[in-house]
């Protein structure tokens, strides 16, 4: 077998207190047709029996345990760390909410390696409980506003955002990321609490060269309310943190000059979804 049309794939999987939805992610990842990949769950000291679980369904399935809740980017980095010591040629981060079509992950990675500058890439991602409705198909950062995005976000999905193309980032719910890209790049800024890795690392992989792919022939769906869409308050909090901090390092100077009006314009619509 060819391994740099089928490079060696590790599939990242953490988990926290989501046992259901984890096997559930689990199965459908059992029925995928790329032909060089395993799975390792990264499970963020969980207390709801996910390990065990995932130990009984999935004898297969490699299981890093950790002490306490590293939460998204210290789970995901102990995974990749884990990947590249087993020789990964790829790493794909996919959260344990999501079920996958059994062909998304041949379709991504035959893109990704079409050529050496792609970098990283994602999928059309839609919503579980409303599967024809798009949640992510592509990423927007609105520099003079402050905010990004998700494109296409609780639009009927009508083929209108079918083509290949370059975006602004990949959403962490599910991106394929070369493993020159890591060794170049480094991993995930764990200094982001909740939102913003994702964004960060695809920056520094474009700042380094690299192409940040959007491929809609590949699907996912994830477990994320359709009826509204929005975050949390808690969540909306977060991620104002997060993107005052990502703002702070990359942002230009005359960027600030419409920034806190963006923001406070952006944050109000979501607090107002939610209340």
């Amino acid at each position: 077998m060819d391994t740099t049309i089928y490079p060696l794939v590790y599939i990242i999987v953490v988990t926290w207190d989501g046992k259901n939805d984890t096997l559930e992610c689990l199965r459908s990842l059992q029925k995928i047709s790329y032909p060089r990949s395993k799975v390792v769950v990264v499970d963020n000291a969980s207390v709801d029996g996910t390990v065990e679980a995932v130990r009984m369904e999935f004898p297969g399935v490699e299981i890093l345990r950790n002490e306490t809740n590293l939460r998204y980017a210290g789970g995901n980095n102990r995974g990749i760390s884990f990947a590249l010591d087993q020789g990964a040629g790829v790493v794909l981060l996919l959260n344990n909410d999501t079920i996958v079509d059994p062909g998304f992950l041949s379709v991504l990675v035959q893109t990704l390696m079409s050529d050496a500058k792609n970098g990283i890439i994602g999928p059309k991602i839609l919503y579980y409980s409303d599967p024809q409705r798009i949640w992510y198909a592509g990423g927007k950062i609105d520099w003079w506003q402050g905010w990004v995005s998700h494109i296409g976000i609780r639009e009927v999905d009508h083929a209108q955002h079918d083509t290949i193309t370059t975006t602004g980032y990949v959403t962490g719910c599910c991106m394929l990321v070369k493993r020159d890209v890591i060794e170049r790049c480094g991993m995930l800024d764990e200094s982001y609490f909740l939102y913003g890795e994702d964004v960060d690392w695809c920056l520094r992989a474009s700042r380094e060269g690299y192409r940040i792919i959007f491929q809609p022939q590949a699907r996912v769906w994830h477990k994320v309310s359709a009826s509204s869409g929005h975050l949390s308050l808690f969540k909306n909090i977060n991620k104002l943190k997060s993107q005052l901090r990502f703002l702070a390092r990359y942002a230009r100077w005359y960027h600030w000059m419409t920034i806190p009006l963006g923001i406070c314009w952006n944050l109000l619509k979501s607090i107002i979804s939610v209340v």
